[in-house]
């Protein structure tokens, strides 16, 4: 029920108000007495917001209603508001047809697998305690949750020289880094500004491929960055001041480096697939980088430890410890515009990381689990150096491969990287092909491999 970002699928059919219902008796039945429900802009959200609320308060949780507003915000308003858990109808960078939930902790990380696995067990087996007439839990306003918010994001940031910066918010709840960044003295022009949950300016996954307005508009204007968030605003990518799309890589190996330097002996917590690029921009500065499996909460677990100062994903969620435990896209992006005005054009700052030759593809298969379990064994006849951590991780010296089966679909994602364009592509086929023989070794036809990218991380 719950992949690694909660639950997620197509409205009416995966996403149903019953199924919100179900989520919110299991939730208070854990025993989570206080929560804060917040939504996305999406058309489905108030009705599964209902249907979620009636069943926290159905089993006496009294219930923060925070309304439409970004994940970030709801998860910090779990520690503001001295709740017990938070709560967010989303489906983050999903299509518009779809949406999603997602649980959060009450020291706004997300839900943890054995929090999930209880709320699941709870749904399964229909095991709610349903109180009694004059047993409902309350339903009041979070209050000022956003304003707090975007109080935080000024609090994080110092801007002497504040720069020319344009926002998309691709139609979702992001306007709050519009609205803090023209606060902090930014001259802000913001694009697909307008809450739609149907996403008319762009898809609600900013790529490079979603986001060619945003980096006309920087091109052609005095701009010094261009921001985006998806529907939710967890995520936040950037192009810089040329129009161009700053790889994710990249981006983790820049906010990685500038949390490190001057901290001795510090650690940055991203995932198994996270570039060969972090790991050398680390180095420079004396830093190093733990590895974590995929997904958010896995990060944010990881930078709960006491050298771990900043932790991210490729996929474009950054996590600062000391300031939340969950993504934040508004605050990325105001510590992105921050290290532009201290330290020059973003083109600049992409230039001076190294990066290296990545390709990714995914297989499609109907039995992925035994696929990935025939790939285990015979990764290991082949290979020296492999972690199961998550998936299947080769250490090749000179580079890496990935195999791992995705949480949410019926495909294996196959990554690869080395340090010269011809040792990635050996190990990329090597992948490939680990794949499709164990598929075909188990009677399954696995399907044309997509085509391959060399940007950001596909989970």
């Amino acid at each position: 029920m719950f992949g690694t970002s909660g639950i997620r699928g197509v409205v009416g059919d995966d996403v149903t108000a019953a199924l919100a219902l179900a989520v919110g008796r299991a939730v208070a039945s854990e025993g989570y007495d206080r929560v804060v429900v917040g939504r996305d802009a999406r058309a489905s959200g108030d009705v599964l917001c209902d249907a979620l609320t009636a069943g926290l308060r159905e089993c006496g949780t009294d219930v923060l209603e925070a309304g439409v507003a970004p994940t970030p915000t709801v998860a910090r308003a779990v520690d503001w508001l001295e709740a017990d858990a938070g709560v967010v109808v989303t489906a983050s960078h999903n299509p518009k047809t779809d949406n999603g939930i997602k649980l959060w902790s009450a020291d706004g990380s997300a839900f943890d697998p054995d929090q999930c696995a209880a709320v699941s067990r709870r749904i399964e087996t229909e095991s709610y305690e349903v109180g009694g007439w004059d047993e409902y839990g309350s339903l009041e306003s979070a209050g000022d949750v956003l304003e707090r918010h975007e109080s935080a994001l000024l609090e994080s940031v110092s801007l002497e020289d504040p720069p020319s910066v344009v926002v998309d918010v691709g139609n979702g709840t992001g306007a709050i880094t519009a609205r803090a960044l023209a606060s902090a003295g930014c001259d802000v022009e913001t694009l697909n500004g307008q809450q739609d949950g149907r996403f008319p300016g762009r898809p609600s996954e900013p790529t490079a491929e979603t986001l060619s307005t945003l980096a006309a508009l920087v091109e052609t204007t005095d701009a010094r960055l261009g921001i985006a968030h998806d529907g939710d605003a967890d995520r936040m990518v950037a192009v810089d001041e040329t129009g161009s799309f700053v790889p994710k890589d990249v981006l983790l190996a820049l906010f990685a480096r500038r949390a490190a330097t001057d901290t001795d002996g510090a650690c940055v917590a991203a995932p198994v697939d996270t570039s060969l690029a972090v790991d050398d921009a680390l180095e420079g500065v004396g830093a190093s980088v733990t590895r974590t499996r995929v997904g958010d909460v896995f990060v944010a677990e990881r930078a709960t430890r006491d050298d771990v100062v900043f932790g991210g994903e490729p996929s474009g969620a950054w996590i600062w410890p000391d300031e939340a435990m969950c993504p934040d896209g508004p605050l990325a992006a105001c510590k992105l515009v921050e290290f532009v005005a201290d330290r020059g054009p973003l083109s600049s700052l992409v230039d001076g990381v190294e990066t290296y030759p990545i390709q990714r593809t995914s297989i499609e298969t109907d039995r992925k689990e035994d696929v990935m379990d025939r790939v285990r064994d015979r990764v290991r006849e082949r290979y020296d150096e492999v972690d199961t951590l998550d998936g299947v991780y080769v250490d090749a010296d000179d580079g890496w491969i990935l195999l791992r089966a995705s949480g949410t679909e019926p495909l294996v994602r196959v990554t690869a990287e080395a340090r010269s364009d011809t040792r990635a592509r050996t190990l990329f086929e090597d992948g490939v092909a680990l794949v499709e023989d164990a598929a075909s070794s188990i009677g399954d036809s696995a399907g044309t491999p997509e085509v391959a990218s060399t940007d950001g991380a596909a989970h």
